[in-house]
């Protein structure tokens, strides 16, 4: 049983013992966490993909080393993720779709055939590219696109390049037309920072984009887009205020330090 499923079900075992509202000391408290076993390469594992999914290259070599855990992915892979991701947070967008599309995970597919001697498999290798596929994501790498252009003043080469590349992908697709009439709004403003959709304009929709082009190379490698550790931490809060209703025992107020709170009587 994987490390989240364990702490699932130890979680909802404590929670079953505590059916009244009665006053758990921190000694007793502790005793029950000590009885709850978590084999250490489980925890490691769980590090490891937070590692790597976040882009930790050079934390996640060292910890492989020191650990013995071996990641799900190739590390190298990681570098060139992480130059992608950098290359849309700086807002050099063109960059980021040429690194994007130099990736070229390969897929495979089995297909199978049937002869009189039996079972031949025959397995196919090609090249897909991840914006081939995710129409969504590069109509954001180039919504983004357009926002470094008015970013930088170039008003012209944005209207330009909106009637080009963005424009013909709005008849296509009413999702996208919204999102191209709100973000072509910033034009209709001298001071786009004080605009209604200024906040185009903000670092964090640069991330925003850098997030989803993320998520969507972690995919095209078959691995989890999002680390598996914010999530156990997220369903740890939520433990905490469902065993809150039927007891009072010592809980963890800061995550960062982990530290057990005396109970409030």
């Amino acid at each position: 049983m994987s490390l989240f499923w364990t702490v699932i079900h130890q979680l909802a075992e404590i929670g079953a013992m505590a059916t009244s509202k009665k006053v758990i000391t921190k000694e007793e408290w502790e005793k029950k966490l000590n009885d709850v076993k978590i084999r250490k390469e489980d925890v490691n594992k769980l590090v490891m993909n937070f590692l790597v999914t976040e882009g930790f290259v050079d934390a996640a070599e060292k910890f492989r080393i020191e650990s013995g855990t071996a990641p799900d992915i190739d590390l190298a892979t990681i570098t060139d993720r992480m130059a992608v991701k950098k290359a849309v947070q700086c807002g050099n967008v063109e960059d980021a779709i040429e690194k994007v599309n130099d990736l070229n995970p390969e897929v495979q597919r089995i297909w199978q055939i049937y002869s009189v001697t039996g079972l031949i498999a025959i397995m196919w290798k090609f090249n897909v590219q991840i914006l081939d596929t995710n129409p969504h994501l590069f109509f954001h790498l180039q919504q983004q696109r357009f926002i470094e252009l008015i970013r930088n003043g170039e008003v012209e080469e944005a209207l330009e390049f909106a009637q080009e590349e963005l424009a013909p992908r709005g008849e296509e697709n009413q999702s996208f037309l919204e999102e191209l009439e709100r973000t072509v709004s910033l034009l209709a403003f001298e001071d786009v920072s004080n605009c209604p959709v200024g906040e185009l304009l903000d670092i964090s929709q640069r991330l925003k984009t850098a997030s989803e082009v993320n998520a969507a190379i972690l995919t095209s490698q078959s691995h989890e887009k999002d680390p598996k550790l914010p999530s156990l931490l997220k369903l740890l809060i939520w433990a905490q205020n469902q065993l809150h209703e039927k007891a009072a025992y010592p809980h963890i107020n800061e995550l960062s330090t982990a530290i057990l709170e005396d109970p409030a009587i």
